[in-house]
């Protein structure tokens, strides 16, 4: 209904996608297709909020993006284009499904190397079916496998990223997170170092969140919202103690027997944990999903990705007086310093 056609230039961007990938690989190749396809049915925001066959409930987030799309740019400082002002629906409630793995006896990331964006700590797909597929051989070969699905995802800047309809339909804290979380990977990336670039769009995320709540006037919403981030930091902390454990436990190495039987050990008393927080969560309890199934190293791995720097950033604005343009003159700063100054310097607060 809201789709575009294909004009000349988004023909000749997915002619340089679909070039650029046919020479890389399989992989690279379902990416640039899934991309084009998303760049192909584009349709700005204004135009949908005003055709007359477009949901209410859909109208009124999309008013709700534009606003939060103005404050991102005027009040966090974060880049001002041509992202999160158009629209495109998808099926299903993920755009892609990002697969996260570790060796049986560790909880560092299986890291995989691209163009461009350097090394990171996941692979994503735009068909679950083919996540799960690389899933199946990873484990194979004896890996700990995670697939987990995402609403949305950043091109870095390089195309104007859309909202999806898998970004909808959620409260619109959850959105604005969405839109603060991805416009940061645009404002600053470090190729290679996905711990500092996720930490740093979390951190701004949930920081971005808790200013505009507070602009809005939506003081029910912020109590909401940080209610349910002091939800979140409990099980965050319960995982964080497992890795912990775990690192030692596998430096350690006491023989397959032992480990495997220590580690399952340390996985169940996680899951015991997170039974016992549960009935003070209400029916809001993070990461419920997770404990419904299976845990493993590569869970952990995901999580830590997101979190370990977030600390670090923190405690970086406080440095800067709470200002957020001084508070990314920073990160700049540190962003230029080698893997190990970096982590020196933000990633090992956790």
């Amino acid at each position: 209904m809201h789709s575009t056609s294909i004009t000349p230039k988004i023909r000749a961007v997915i002619l340089v996608l679909l070039t650029g990938a046919a020479t890389s690989g399989c992989y690279e190749l379902q990416a640039a297709y899934g991309e084009a396809a998303l760049l192909a049915q584009r349709a700005p925001i204004a135009r949908v909020i005003a055709d007359p066959t477009t949901a209410p409930a859909l109208r009124r987030q999309l008013q709700e993006v534009t606003a939060m799309r103005d404050f991102a740019s005027r009040d966090l400082a974060l880049p001002d284009n041509g992202s999160y002002r158009s629209y495109v629906r998808v099926d299903g409630r993920s755009v892609v499904w990002n697969v996260f793995a570790a060796p049986e006896f560790s909880v560092e990331p299986k890291r995989w190397c691209y163009p461009f964006v350097g090394c990171v700590a996941y692979r994503g797909y735009f068909k679950r079916s083919r996540a799960l597929d690389y899933a199946r051989r990873l484990r194979a070969d004896g890996m700990d496998v995670s697939v987990r699905g995402a609403a949305a995802y950043s091109t870095l800047g390089h195309f104007d990223d859309p909202i999806l309809s898998t970004m909808t339909g959620w409260s619109d804290a959850d959105l604005a997170a969405i839109v603060f979380h991805e416009l940061t990977h645009q404002l600053l990336y470090v190729p290679g170092d996905t711990e500092f670039n996720e930490g740093l769009a979390t951190f701004v995320e949930r920081e971005g969140v808790s200013r505009w709540l507070v602009a809005q006037g939506r003081s029910r919403d912020l109590a909401e919202y940080s209610a349910g981030r002091r939800r979140y930091r409990k099980v965050i902390r319960l995982l964080i103690g497992t890795r912990r454990r775990l690192r030692e436990l596998y430096r350690s190495w006491v023989g397959k027997a032992a480990m495997r039987a220590q580690k399952r050990a340390e996985f169940a008393a996680l899951r015991a944990s997170y039974l016992r927080l549960r009935p003070s969560f209400g029916p809001h309890a993070p990461l419920a999903d997770w404990f419904n199934g299976e845990i493993n190293n590569a869970d952990l791995v995901s999580i830590s990705t997101y979190e370990q720097c977030v600390p670090g950033f923190a405690h970086e604005l406080k440095l800067a007086g709470g200002d957020l343009r001084a508070f990314i003159e920073r990160i700049r700063k540190i962003a230029k310093l080698n893997r190990a100054a970096r982590d020196a310097a933000v990633c090992g607060r956790a």
